[in-house]
């Protein structure tokens, strides 16, 4: 497929990646935003593996790493902020990864690389698909009407484009918790490790420095789905309060924070699980097609790959039918792998018991300990390999041998 014209919904991290390959294979592209600018709130995200493989391609590395969030490790603590563990970024137990960036500068940094070759549309989202043999017509909310080959929702976890095309067919696999992230002031407490502390009540917090000179906090505690939906951000802000409430450490503070807060984000923790991808001339990518949590690690991985496999696939097929499936058939085996958790996990890692809470705490001081780290090197684990597990076919380099 050639010169074809294509809209994309949503223009966080997998909207504008598709944007930019498909413009790159000869592609006519818009994206449509539904927020009157680029929603660059959010916390640290890691390019790593194949997104890594991707921004490379994409000539965006030396940017990326120029972005860095300044983060060197993670150190485990308790509520008495006496150090249990710590692991630098090179740890082949550590969370921090070699590039560690705020999600908002990874969307400009992606959006800033396309925009000049891609028509965006902001404040405006989709409304109403009408389908025909030949192209597909597209009512906006502005009320405007367009017509284009394809459309492809690069949404979050709640795509309404999602809902609107496939109805409730889509399955959320909650996992039990409910998150909230903000951005707060900086403290004396604060450095360049980022700190997490589990507390009573089946909370982990954890706070991670910023290339702003400011800190990323986040909460992260256990709940029954139906305890927490629906609320105004005053509620949340209320409840998120009284759960954090008494229980130590520096829950005071953010508790101060939260009180005062203009980009609080809140929601239940729940992966997408969606039978297909496609559905006549629309598909779906990143989070509103599978979305994993950031508790598997691999967000970014998912979308910036998604998106570029996707692209890569209909620049090459003959069909978009032949693209579609190419691409979930490609991308599902990496989706429901990346979307498999550890036996346990989450639930493990929020003890709500005293008892509990000493034994993830040993836990943390045995795994820091220097017996454990120096056999970890033994077996050639202290430092982390870069691992692109999927494939990234070079479609530059196929389409030059079929043209």
């Amino acid at each position: 497929m050639k010169n074809k014209k294509v809209l994309i919904t949503g223009a966080s991290i997998a909207g504008p990646t598709l944007a930019y390959w498909l413009h790159k294979y000869g592609f006519e592209v818009s994206v449509a935003e539904r927020a009157a600018a680029l929603r660059l709130g959010g916390q640290n995200i890691d390019v790593k593996g194949p997104a890594l493989e991707i921004a490379r391609k994409m000539g965006l590395e030396d940017r990326i790493r120029d972005a860095n969030t300044t983060e060197i490790g993670i150190r485990f603590v308790n509520t008495d902020n006496k150090l249990l563990a710590e692991f630098p970024k090179d740890s082949a137990l550590s969370m921090t990864q070699d590039l560690e960036i705020l999600r908002g500068d990874l969307v400009n940094i992606l959006y800033e690389h396309s925009r000049k070759d891609v028509l965006y549309l902001f404040d405006d989202y989709i409304t109403q698909v009408q389908e025909s043999p030949h192209d597909i017509s597209v009512t906006f909310n502005s009320g405007k009407t367009e017509t284009y080959d394809l459309v492809i929702s690069a949404e979050g976890i709640g795509s309404s484009t999602r809902k609107l095309v496939f109805g409730e067919e889509t399955e959320f696999k909650f996992l039990g918790l409910y998150t909230a992230y903000l951005t707060i002031e900086k403290a004396a407490t604060d450095s360049r490790w980022a700190r997490w502390c589990n507390a009573r009540g089946g909370i982990v917090y954890m706070l991670r420095p910023d290339n702003y000179g400011s800190t990323r906090a986040s909460v992260t505690f256990l709940a029954d789905e139906k305890d927490y939906k629906s609320r105004s951000v005053a509620e949340q802000k209320q409840v998120l309060i009284e759960r954090m409430r008494g229980t130590g450490w520096e829950s005071d503070r953010l508790i101060n924070e939260i009180t005062r807060t203009q980009d609080l984000y809140f929601d239940k923790v729940s992966q997408v699980k969606s039978p297909r991808w496609s559905k006549g001339r629309i598909a779906l990518i990143g989070d509103a097609a599978y979305c994993a949590t950031p508790i598997a690690g691999k967000g970014t991985d998912l979308a910036m790959s998604g998106a570029y496999i996707l692209a890569g696939e209909l620049s090459i097929a003959e069909t978009y039918q032949e693209a579609f499936d190419s691409y979930e058939k490609k991308m599902r085996p990496y989706v429901e792998k990346s979307q498999k958790l550890p036996p346990g996990v989450p639930r493990i890692v929020y003890p709500t018991s005293r008892l509990g809470l000493f034994l993830l705490n040993s836990l943390f001081t045995v795994a820091g300990s220097s017996p454990v780290k120096s056999i970890i090197s033994l077996f050639g684990k202290g430092k982390k390999k870069e691992e692109v597990d999927i494939d990234l076919p070079d479609y530059l380099q196929i389409n030059r041998n079929r043209f």
